[in-house]
């Protein structure tokens, strides 16, 4: 007789195990599969932004703390000048690109940026040296020490390109949709700016990144003297490669009264094409990126299904020698 692994047969272990490594490479694939529905996320925020205003009004005094926070962080930005530096000239464009645009946001990211090396460092001091967390050695509790600053001087940046990425991204796959409503807001007799702000009205559920800049261009083309500004504005903002066609189309139109409708349309069928083609190339790419997975999760499981009864059946012959 086999012996029994944690009270069960062996048999009954090596098919627990099977069936556990099955569920989870199942799991695996269907979240991998599964399509990500972006209005679930707009009804989310849109549900804690009602939750929030709803808080303000029953509750003003819950709104002190994050106020006296930035107050605060506005008060020691001012006292050693942070906001009149280079750190603060180069952070106000990558926090545009990411969509903060507020003055409270750069003042947040500049301390953060200064303090959050200092108090990584910190922390990591007194874990292992005064509370003795992993009993290290002086050399590793000195690279430790370094390498949490150095973690702490770069996570900010990283968090910014990461949501301006996201925010490209987000913007890049509903350009096209925008571009069919602007082509039919211009059929139908609108000028640009009434078809900007149309367009953004109606994008504001299903793109709200790219509404919000087309919203912004639209109120820039109607007060700067010079609209070319306004467009590059539209452009430095977004750092789209895609919306450089657009914007350079709409230059053109206007300088030489080309139709905007025709040129639109054009342009509108060439970034669809290229979404497709992307599409294509992802799924192209699927079968070699679920070659890694399969090796991983299913070839253990049929190695077990079809070599542990073997195994077994062997072992039960040895052991009567």
């Amino acid at each position: 007789m086999s012996e029994s692994i944690l009270g069960m047969q062996p048999e009954t272990a090596i098919a627990l195990m099977a069936f556990t490594a099955a569920f989870c490479s199942v799991l695996a694939v269907w979240y991998g599969l599964l399509a990500k529905n972006p209005m679930r996320a707009r009804a989310k925020a849109l549900a804690q932004r009602r939750e929030g205003w709803r808080s303000s009004l029953l509750g003003p005094r819950r709104r002190q703390r994050p106020e006296q926070a930035m107050t605060a962080m506005r008060s020691i930005a001012a006292r050693f000048n942070l906001l009149r530096g280079k750190l603060a000239s180069e952070a106000e464009k990558g926090l545009m690109l990411a969509g903060w645009r507020s003055d409270d946001a750069l003042v947040a990211y500049v301390v953060v940026k200064v303090a959050l090396p200092v108090i990584a460092a910190g922390v990591t001091f007194v874990l292992v040296s005064l509370v003795g967390v992993g009993s290290l050695e002086a050399m590793f509790q000195i690279f430790s020490i370094v390498a949490a600053a150095t973690l702490g001087l770069f996570l900010p940046d990283w968090v910014i390109r990461f949501r301006a990425g996201k925010r490209r991204k987000t913007m890049q796959r509903s350009l096209p949709d925008a571009l069919d409503l602007l082509v039919i807001c211009v059929e139908a007799g609108l000028g640009l700016d009434a078809a900007l702000v149309r367009v953004s009205r109606e994008m504001a559920s299903s793109a709200p990144e790219l509404a919000e800049e087309l919203s912004l261009t639209a109120m820039e083309l109607g007060f700067l003297p010079d609209r070319r500004a306004a467009l590059n504005n539209l452009l430095m903002r977004t750092d789209l490669p895609a919306l450089r066609g657009v914007v350079n189309t709409l230059l053109q139109t206007e300088k030489y009264g080309t139709p905007l409708a025709n040129s639109l349309r054009v342009l509108s069928a060439e970034y669809r094409k290229e979404r497709m083609l992307k599409a294509e190339e992802k799924a192209a790419k699927l079968p070699a990126t679920l070659t890694v997975p399969m090796i991983i999760f299913i070839l253990p499981t049929l190695f077990i299904v079809l070599l542990g009864p073997a195994v077994m059946r062997a072992s039960d012959a040895l052991q009567g020698f």
